[in-house]
């Protein structure tokens, strides 16, 4: 989408985002970032020691929704102003760049340092390194609840069968009370997984859709069979429906992420984390899109302040305070001494999440990636409510997804 279109579209923001930071005061760092609570808490406590040993100096992190943050931070970069810093996943990143709003970061650290890091945790993109990451993963998991279930399933049949045993009407009213598993399953991106796993992907290495395909089309047969054959989920779930039933004991298991962790555990739940399962058809494991979240500098940063902003980077990445993350979060770090570190080998999660990061495949940095998951949604959804089969959904997807790529570049 050209610049200037998005200066129309989002002029209030502009008018809002052009005063919130000083290009000029060389002593403030400002970071914008879309962090859960408790991950916020974490980056305080890691900013206040970075001030403690850079008197004179201040560090201020200011929370926005993702959306908000994307196109908050294109106005105000496009208009010469914003945060020194923006946080979040890797998938932004497409646009950043696309708008010349972030700065190649290459040539602004060391080779040798930069090699300290799991390639997966090194944004790159058109040839130029954009982001560097603290996390990696952002990956969905299956999750379980240890009381219900002592052996996880390692395939799709062994998910069903768990499922079907798993799931039962508990006070005899004919509906059930516990179900097998639940999560997002209304979300394109939650059914990511089951689209690999019969072999299909959202596009290929050019960027173009690919949708109308086999894998497409058993990836949805078998998600409305797991509801309406197998019963083993629920008839509707978003979100917060999956994770309240989850929390509350009342499903045995969950795909979601691994920002979900900490939050059973403080529910009470003893959970489990496992890959998702193998498709014996296909003999592919289930392959969630993963993504590392990190930082990347505003171009606006002028170079007498960049030596500060990368001193905070390098900080904020470091192999204690990423371990320290680690051990709060469960999530898996990215600098690559620490996976020999005696907690990431001991830890049951970070092993099981490591093994799911292998299986996952890089979720798309490309700014298409939008239009895809904007055409898939209308027909993805129109098969669970039996408007539409999963052959003529795929190819409508296709179709659309083509459409607003075209729409999106004019």
């Amino acid at each position: 989408m050209k610049r200037g279109l998005w200066l129309i579209l989002l002029l209030p923001a502009l008018l809002f985002s052009a005063g919130c930071t000083h290009r000029t005061d060389l002593h403030r760092i400002v970071i914008w970032h879309q962090m859960r609570v408790d991950e916020r808490l974490i980056l305080e406590e890691q900013m206040h020691r970075f001030m403690d040993l850079h008197p004179g100096y201040t560090v201020e992190a200011i929370y926005k929704e993702t959306e908000e943050l994307r196109s908050g931070f294109i106005v105000a970069a496009i208009a010469g102003q914003g945060p020194d810093l923006v946080y979040g996943p890797s998938d932004q990143i497409g646009p950043f760049q696309v708008m010349n709003i972030i700065q190649p970061l290459e040539n602004d650290f060391p080779k040798a340092w930069l090699d300290s890091f799991n390639p997966k945790g090194l944004t790159w993109y058109k040839g130029h390194l954009y982001q560097i990451a603290d996390k990696l993963g952002n990956h969905l998991t299956l999750v379980y609840n240890k009381k219900l279930v002592s052996k996880p399933p390692e395939t799709d049949s062994e998910l069903v069968a768990i499922g079907k045993k798993l799931t039962a009407d508990l006070d005899g009213d004919g509906k059930p009370d516990r179900y097998g598993l639940v999560w997002n399953y209304t979300e394109p991106f939650f059914f990511v997984p089951f689209m690999s796993g019969f072999g299909g992907w959202v596009m290929d290495d050019s960027g173009r859709p690919t949708l109308d395909n086999v894998g497409v089309i058993d990836g949805l047969r078998f998600l409305k069979e797991l509801r309406d054959v197998d019963k083993i989920i629920p008839m509707e779930a978003d979100y917060n429906i999956a994770d309240a039933l989850f929390k509350d004991g009342k499903a045995a298991m969950i795909i979601n992420g691994d920002w979900s962790w900490s939050g059973y555990r403080k529910a009470g739940i003893d959970i489990g984390v496992a890959p998702l399962p193998k498709i014996l058809k296909t003999g592919l494991w289930c392959a969630p899109m993963v993504s590392p979240k990190g930082f990347s500098i505003n171009i606006n940063v002028p170079a007498e302040k960049l030596p500060i902003v990368k001193e905070l980077i390098t900080f904020l990445t470091s192999p204690e305070n990423e371990l320290a993350t680690a051990k709060q979060l469960n999530t898996m770090p990215t600098r690559k001494v620490l996976y020999q570190d005696p907690f990431i080998q001991n830890d049951e999660i970070l092993r099981n999440s490591a093994i799911q990061i292998e299986h996952g495949r890089a979720m798309p940095v490309v700014p298409e990636l939008r239009a895809i998951w904007d055409a898939m949604r209308p027909s993805y959804q129109a098969v669970l409510g039996g408007a539409k089969t999963p052959e003529q959904a795929a190819h409508d997807m296709q179709e659309l997804a083509l459409q607003k790529i075209t729409e999106m570049n004019e």
